[in-house]
């Protein structure tokens, strides 16, 4: 069961990695509430067809959960990416790579206090592996850039995305039994619906800018990669091993988005970034032996 779940969150972190390149690649091609509204509208109609039939049948309970679907939707789809697009027009990307670090931290945190969730010294020793993975790829290899990081406006609107995320993976847990089909069906329209008025926002400001080839290119990516398919593995992968175990394959999506860059914009590989990779899935590795332990 464990080796299943760690292969929907090694593939859904990968997505998630090459979103970060995706961004990139999007730059003066796609605004980014524009990018945020086109990736749920196209994720909902390659949503429909696969979920239509089985959210009808599953209405009555989607029905009566629709206040917690749509919660989820909209602070795990809409208001993470929207709060993290805005955050890089404020801070740079080294901040958010070690910002997005926390997400596993909050996690673990908000089990315990909704859930008392406990977890083990080397459940702790594994988190903090990862976070000086993630710590050496945002600061190039010297961790020492660290000390010199100008905190500022993104940087604190970015701890708002992370609390987004945080709470919809431990959210996830309360979700109702429902299809698979239904539920992602579900929270990208709750997604569709809440990112329609960051999209009018950006019309009326007068930013927008119209999807060339490219940026039509980086939304369908963002859609079926980052959206429908990372989000079904990532929900798999949280049922089979928890919030807690899963949140901290999270670390892995700088690590995934640097070896991408390497691969597809041409950037050049470094020692610290095999370093990197090393440390975070030796993280993984440790929290994830104690973490079966536990449940065992």
């Amino acid at each position: 069961m464990h080796r299943t779940a760690y292969l929907f969150l090694l593939f859904t972190t990968l997505l998630w990695g090459g979103n970060s390149v995706a961004g990139k690649l999007a730059v003066d091609h796609i605004s980014p509430m524009t990018l945020v509204f086109l990736r749920w509208v196209l994720a909902v109609l390659i949503m429909l067809p696969i979920g239509w039939r089985t959210l009808r049948e599953d209405w009555p309970v989607v029905r009566r959960h629709w206040l917690l679907l749509g919660g989820l939707g909209a602070c795990g789809f809409t208001f993470f990416n929207a709060i993290f697009y805005t955050a890089l027009n404020y801070t740079t990307a080294i901040n958010v790579s070690i910002e997005q670090a926390a997400i596993p931290i909050v996690i673990i945190l908000a089990n315990f206090v909704l859930f008392r969730l406990r977890v083990n010294r080397v459940q702790i020793v594994g988190v903090v592996l990862t976070i000086i993975g993630v710590g050496l790829t945002a600061s190039q290899g010297d961790l020492r850039q660290l000390l010199k990081l100008d905190l500022n406006f993104g940087d604190a609107i970015m701890l708002g995305a992370v609390l987004c995320y945080s709470f919809y993976s431990v959210g996830l847990r309360l979700k109702p039994a429902i299809r698979w089909q239904s539920l992602i069906l579900a929270l990208s329209i709750a997604a569709l619906a809440t990112s329609l008025p960051f999209f009018l926002w950006e019309v009326a400001a007068g930013m927008v800018i119209v999807p060339d080839a490219r940026g039509w290119a980086v939304a369908f990516y963002t859609a079926i990669g980052a959206s429908v398919i990372s989000q079904i593995f990532y929900i798999r992968g949280n049922e089979l091993i928890g919030a807690n175990r899963a949140g901290l394959f999270i670390n892995l999506v700088p690590i995934f988005g640097t070896l991408l860059s390497v691969l597809i914009v041409g950037e050049t590989f470094q020692l610290y970034q095999a370093l990197a990779l090393v440390l975070v899935l030796g993280g993984i590795s440790l929290a994830e032996y104690s973490g079966r332990k536990m449940a065992i």
